[in-house]
């Protein structure tokens, strides 16, 4: 991976090069590899155009066949600053000032090009053999929006022609499978400007199948011993600032007055379910106690971030904190890993990744408790076997978690479960049970999600299916096609036994052809079409066709619903 971000790194010079011969006003910013490639900023006010990339791209592979040598220049800091003042270079002066002192300060020259580069890179541009540009999108000059807006160039390289071919081919694919193009197409849901950016509308379909994901979280949180809550979505801001969101999170909470009292929209659940706690007197018996909430959350997200169904600012979490013993930890962190790996299995996801984060710059709480809680969820992992990768810094405020990623039938990774241990809430909002020695102890708190959004995780299931859901959690899981007008009656009937027994079934009974009919179920990927005519009411019988254009032939009812119940996964 090393020598691929090397090689990414030049590609990135290389842009920057090619830029700067075919659009010389142009001012850089910087041009690092990243996962899947690279990109460069440039301050450019008229914008790069689609046609642009083409000509950038081009002259791209000329400095790639010039096969100029990458030569590592290191200078004295009077002298870089001399070399871009003279470039007119003022973004790049103003990185060479953040350099510390004492650190070696280093240009890259290749042919007439020379930047101001750490490195490292390959022994010449035609070491790049493989490379596409991609897109252009707006970016501040770093990541500041009282700062000027660059173009942000991006690309892609790899060792062969074969690998940019198969990952060009992923990236098609991915666009088929855009979860914002088939929320609309399937009807589940949509933004509009009248409401606000990041506020999702759920359509009916798409309400429907919310509803199937949170029955079945429901069904399985109380199975686990959870218990249900519900607690308003706006808090005094007394609250907050207990919790130290108001201190730690403000910038990204709604907050308002109303008589004279200042409000937050919650952000997350923890402090209505620590107050549901803290409402009586607790005994070291009644713990672990596990509170669950399906509850929706509002956060400020900067417009620039939205992103789909996968960054919105309104969005329902399947929360719960967990209440427990310091004995209790370790076993009630396993649950929850063993309750997150049960529940993306069914979903069809098996390939699970996990990540410990560690304690960030801003935090709340003893370095003492920061160390115990990490040391648990690492003791958790290790105990099951499972391998986890540590993720520097990225915790909560207010303690250490594991973050669950899972790859979908691309490959790629999302983020979804999240298990965080926490001492700091329960010292801020002094909570306490009573051991057995009759003396006041503090429990410790897991902040958990399973799936942790819903908006994100059926965004994640769209994209992992393309859209074609299992049947169990199908908006509507089989159509009723009637071949003419004749038997309409029979379709209703069929429709009707159905319905009766809990399937989710829409008809078809308009004056289209049966194979218009045919096509338009399958453009909305319904598993099931169920086709009746005068044959099929004869018998009393019907003929299926599954998604796919696999043609089942004629059955009767009973036959099919068999054929049903086999579909049916979650218990």
């Amino acid at each position: 991976m090393a020598e691929l971000s090397r090689l990414r790194h030049s590609a990135a010079h290389i842009l920057a090069q090619a830029v700067k011969r075919l659009y010389p006003s142009v001012k850089l910013g910087i041009g690092p590899a990243i996962e899947d490639g690279f990109y460069y900023d440039f301050y450019y006010p008229d914008g790069f155009t689609p046609d642009d990339l083409k000509r950038i791209e081009k002259e791209m592979h000329k400095i790639i066949r010039q096969n100029f040598p990458f030569e590592r220049i290191e200078v004295s800091r009077s002298e870089a600053e001399r070399i871009l003042k003279e470039q007119g270079e003022e973004f790049k002066i103003e990185l060479l000032r953040d350099i510390p002192e004492g650190e070696k300060i280093s240009f890259y020259k290749d042919g007439e090009f020379i930047d101001l580069c750490r490195g490292p890179h390959v022994e010449r541009t035609g070491d790049v053999k493989a490379v596409k540009l991609l897109s252009v999108a707006g970016a501040y000059w770093r990541g500041d929006e009282t700062k000027p807006m660059l173009q942000r160039i991006y690309g892609t390289a790899f060792e062969t022609e074969q690998e940019l071919k198969n990952y060009l081919h992923l990236l098609e694919e991915a666009k088929r499978r855009d979860h914002r193009r088939l929320g609309r197409e399937l009807g589940l849901f949509d933004f509009y400007d009248e409401i606000g950016p990041g506020l999702v509308l759920w359509h009916p379909k798409g309400a429907l199948l919310r509803t199937m994901l949170e029955d079945y979280l429901k069904k399985e949180h109380l199975r686990r011993g959870y218990q249900l809550a519900v607690i308003p979505h706006i808090m005094k801001a007394d609250i907050w600032k207990i919790s130290g969101h108001y201190d730690y999170y403000r910038e990204n909470m709604f907050m308002f007055e109303i008589e004279g009292k200042e409000y937050g929209i919650k952000p997350m659940n923890c402090p209505g379910h620590i107050m549901i706690y803290k409402s009586r007197i607790r005994s070291y018996r009644e713990l672990p106690i596990r509170i669950f909430e399906l509850g929706t959350v509002y956060r400020y997200e900067r417009a620039g971030v939205l992103h789909g169904l996968l960054r919105v600012r309104g969005f329902t979490q399947d929360d719960a904190h967990i209440f427990c013993r310091p004995d209790q930890l370790e076993e009630e962190i396993g649950k929850v890993i063993d309750f997150v790996k049960d529940v993306l299995d069914v979903f069809g996801f098996d390939d699970v990744q996990m990540e410990v984060s560690t304690r960030p710059e801003k935090y709340i709480g003893s370095e003492e408790n920061w160390e115990k809680a990490t040391n648990a969820l690492k003791m958790a992992l290790e105990n099951r076997g499972i391998p986890y990768d540590i993720n520097p810094g990225d915790g909560a405020f207010y303690g250490p978690k594991i973050d669950v990623k899972l790859r979908d039938a691309l490959k790629r990774s999302w983020q979804c479960a999240t298990i965080q241990c926490d001492f700091s809430l329960p010292e801020r909002f002094g909570l306490v049970y009573v051991d057995k020695d009759g003396r006041p102890k503090q429990p410790i708190m897991i902040h958990r999600v399973v799936l942790g959004s819903i908006e994100r995780f059926i965004g994640t299931l769209i994209e992992h299916y393309a859209g074609a859901f299992p049947f169990w959690i199908a908006p509507e899981q089989i159509r009723v096609l009637s071949v003419s007008d004749k038997f309409i009656s029979y379709a209703k009937e069929v429709v009707n036994r159905l319905l009766e027994l809990g399937y989710r079934v829409g008809i078809d009974d308009g004056s289209d052809t049966l194979p218009k009919k045919i096509r338009i179920a399958e453009k909305e990927k319904i598993p099931y079409m169920v086709i009746v005519g005068e044959k099929e009411v004869k018998r009393g019988s019907v003929s299926i066709r599954e998604r796919g254009k696999r043609d089942l032939g004629e059955m009767e009812f009973e036959g099919f619903l068999k054929l049903l119940e086999k579909n049916f996964v979650p218990r």
